[in-house]
């Protein structure tokens, strides 16, 4: 397995929550959205000026949400702020997973302000109170404290993806981050699924990482910020 099917990754949000994610799904007409302490995205079956209407109705004034290569006709009534290209990277089924002599705490929604304080300093927005019922977590603590995670986030039939890998930039270079993801992709092929993720394509220093890892580039995607006017 080298890639990831176009037919479900081009629009990952929308088959997350018509399969594993159902339950988290706000809908109205063809529009899909996370609950807003859960996850900031949203998906449409088509980009059309009605699925623009239904999207509007999800959001509140003000509210900021991630969509994937959305093209709509313009519409005042939702500000298309900033893009983002990233890229979806697979691991590959003939990467062989090391074993590797760390402890690993397995964190739970208990974990969840000290999972979205770590994750604030590198990604701030992204992770919420309830991302943490998106997927299985793991983490790394010294004296206490939470420095280092890994775990799950959009996820649908065969194809959990990796996420929430942040570390504490007093505790990098110690192999946490690796290591933790190599936790997360040994559930995976476990169960026989298949590991990807996300990764902002100006962000380097994690793409040379994956790479040694032995991820591949798959294909690369658009997600655009767009919020409702007040």
């Amino acid at each position: 397995m080298t890639g990831l099917p176009v037919s479900l990754f081009a629009n990952p949000i929308l088959h997350a929550l018509q399969t594993k994610h159902r339950h988290f799904t706000v809908s109205a007409g063809k529009a899909r959205r996370y609950p807003a302490d859960v996850a900031p995205f949203v998906a449409v079956e088509e980009p059309t000026f009605d699925a623009l209407q239904s999207l509007h109705s999800l959001l509140v004034p003000g509210e900021q949400v991630w969509i994937a290569d959305a093209k709509f006709p313009d519409w005042p009534d939702i500000v298309w702020e900033t893009s983002l290209e990233c890229l979806q990277m697979v691991l590959p089924d003939d990467v062989s997973v090391p074993d590797l002599e760390m402890h690993f705490d397995t964190l739970s929604c208990s974990d969840a302000p000290a999972m979205v304080a770590l994750t604030d300093l590198a990604f701030p927005g992204f992770f919420r109170i309830r991302t943490c019922e998106m997927g299985r977590y793991y983490g790394v603590h010294s004296n206490g404290e939470l420095v280092s995670m890994s775990g799950e986030r959009i996820t649908f039939d065969g194809y959990p993806e990796v996420s929430g890998v942040c570390t504490h930039p007093a505790h990098r270079g110690k192999g946490y981050a690796s290591a933790l993801m190599w936790q997360v992709i040994r559930d995976h092929r476990r169960e026989g699924l298949v590991s990807w993720l996300h990764v902002s394509a100006g962000n380097a220093h994690a793409i040379e990482l994956y790479r040694r890892m032995g991820f591949i580039e798959a294909r690369r995607i658009l997600w655009h910020r767009i919020s409702r006017r007040d």
